[in-house]
């Protein structure tokens, strides 16, 4: 019975302690997590490789896998990249199987643990930051020592009563028939798949395994079969979390299924040449240490087989599942939300495609084309309408200033966007103006400041995953960009300094005859529209690029007014 709690108690300690060590890494790490897979996995190799060290260094697939769904979802990453950053986790999480080869079952490691769960602890409930970060992981991390200690004290206990025959002999172990190790092979396989289903963590199911072998209750051939198992097995909690997701997080969930039944097979099948290997090195290199290099290498090989054929294996998985899915509903899929980096820049590049189309539609409107109709503009309103409906449902705030400084930047624009379609809703497709020279100077005015916005919008939804991180804001501008954006501030600033005159002149226009006083009302009116539909297109596009931080209000005017409609941006 006490074995049996031992065993339990030091399961639970080191589960814990990897949850607590895996946040504490993850808040270390940030944004940089996101902004680093995002730039990382230009090729399925460098997606692989930094994919390996990234969650080597969080010591959680799991976040990596997420974070990539998110990546994925808002199309900063097409799914191709997805799967190498997703490869590449694999064989990072085997890392914690080296941690409890080399220290963990090796040196007992508890009488300093105790101090560091104290000294963790105590950072991260006073301090905050990154220091309260790096308190949890080093409370974490001690945790998980603490726990491998009391693991293996009770694999001590339960090496007396179990012995590696009592177990299914494997292929490879001395005087084990091709049949009979078959079926022994197989078992300790379906038995390796329960622990980590059952445990929810393939990197405890192999800590027990490995614990279990030092203590000489199972065989190195047997321990190998198991660690085959308890790598499918990692499959499950990825399974059941796409149960009800979105269609990307469901393709990332069957590829990484595909991928550890693939490597699973491949394993299986050289089983008898890998133990025979194993068996000859043992002499030389001890069996902890195989084992841990046993699971890094599996996971090695799926990834060599599959990583040259990423494209072929993404349009299988994509053919599988095919997705109903519009492109809006792909963008602004709640996989995004896991991260505020990534929730924002998907949202922004939806505010950019709202505002290019809906500039393009109004500018060849007051061109004399053919403008928005009622229906373009009411889906452009549903779709700024569920981009701040997913904004509202962001999972947690931004961390750093400049993640903040994004978010704010993104409402700006969201803001300005939806007054712009708001405007065309209320009063109705705009339309080329008709008269004396200011009206037709103001239109003018009105679609240089929309072809502005427009490439603006436009160079966004085009751009790269994530952008460049030398602007204040974190996006980068290109001298094409900064000119469109000269251009609409230029053009937005004149059509509300030519407000002024064209007023003037059109009330002066009563007396002599030439216009009605409703004529007059309503040519102002139209002229003080297309100053608004300008200004708030300028001011969308300039908070896109994080350039809108500067003064939004206009002078102090009348409630009403041009001015004061401005004020309230």
């Amino acid at each position: 019975m006490s074995t049996a709690i031992a065993i339990l108690g030091g399961v639970g300690l080191f589960l814990l302690g990897m949850a607590v060590m895996t946040d504490g890494l993850k808040s270390l790490a940030g944004s940089a997590l996101r902004t680093v897979l995002a730039k990382a996995a230009a090729t399925p190799l460098s997606g692989a490789f930094w994919g390996a060290v990234v969650t080597l260094l969080v010591q959680s697939s799991s976040a990596v896998t997420m974070t990539t769904i998110g990546l994925v979802s808002a199309e900063l990453l097409t799914f191709s990249q997805g799967l190498g950053l997703v490869f590449g986790a694999n064989v990072g999480t085997t890392g914690t199987g080296w941690l409890v080869a080399l220290i963990g079952v090796r040196v007992s490691l508890s009488a300093y643990a105790l101090p560091m769960i104290f000294v963790g602890a105590l950072a991260k409930l006073l301090a905050g930051g990154r220091i309260a970060a790096a308190g949890g992981a080093l409370a974490g991390f001690a945790l998980v020592l603490y726990g491998l200690t009391t693991l293996q004290q009770g694999m001590g206990g339960l090496a007396e009563s179990l012995h590696p025959s009592d177990l299914p002999a494997v292929l490879g172990a001395p005087g084990v028939g091709w049949i009979a190790g078959s079926v022994g092979l197989m078992t300790l396989v379906v038995v390796g798949l329960a622990m980590t289903a059952v445990m929810q963590s393939s990197t405890a199911a192999i800590a027990v395994t490995i614990s279990a072998f030092y203590a000489g209750a199972v065989s190195l051939e047997q321990g190998a079969a198991l660690i085959i198992g308890q790598n499918i097995g990692t499959a499950t909690s990825s399974a059941l979390a796409a149960i009800g997701a979105g269609t990307m997080a469901k393709r990332l969930a069957l590829a990484y299924v595909l991928f550890k039944a693939i490597a699973a097979l491949i394993a299986i099948v050289a089983f008898p040449f890998t133990a025979a290997l194993m068996n000859a090195l043992v002499a030389s290199v001890d069996g902890v240490t195989l084992l841990a290099a046993y699971h890094t290498a599996y996971n090695v090989a799926g990834v060599a087989v599959l990583l040259p054929a990423t494209q072929w294996f993404s349009r299988i998985v994509e053919r599988l599942l095919p997705s109903s899915q519009t492109a809006l509903q792909r963008a602004l899929d709640p996989s995004a939300l896991v991260s505020p980096v990534i929730a924002v820049e998907t949202a922004r590049r939806v505010v950019a495609d709202v505002l290019s189309t809906t500039a393009a539609s109004v500018s060849a409107g007051l061109s004399g084309g053919a403008g928005p109709v009622a229906r373009e503009i009411a889906a452009a309103a549903a779709t700024l309408g569920e981009v701040q409906d997913f904004l509202t449902a962001l999972k947690e705030p931004p961390g750093t200033e400049n993640e903040r400084l994004r978010m704010t930047s993104t409402l700006h624009a969201l803001d300005h966007a939806s007054r712009l379609v708001e405007i065309l809703m209320d009063d109705g497709p705009a339309r080329r103006p008709i008269g004396t020279f200011h009206d037709l100077r103001a239109g003018e005015l009105c679609v240089e400041a929309l072809r502005g916005a427009q490439v603006i919008g436009r160079s966004i939804t085009s751009e790269s995953a994530l952008g460049a991180q030398a602007a204040p804001i974190g996006w980068s501008v290109s001298p094409k960009v900064a000119a469109a954006l000269a251009d609409a501030e230029g053009a937005a600033k004149a059509l509300d300094a030519l407000q002024r005159d064209h007023r003037a002149a059109t009330l002066a226009s009563v007396a002599p005859g030439k216009l009605t006083a409703a004529d007059a009302f309503a040519r102002i009116e139209a002229s003080r529209r297309l100053d608004r539909l300008a200004h708030h297109a300028w001011r969308s596009a300039a908070h896109l690029l994080g350039r809108g931080a500067h003064d939004d209000q206009g002078p102090v005017a009348r409630p009403g007014s041009a001015a004061s409609e401005k004020a309230r941006g």
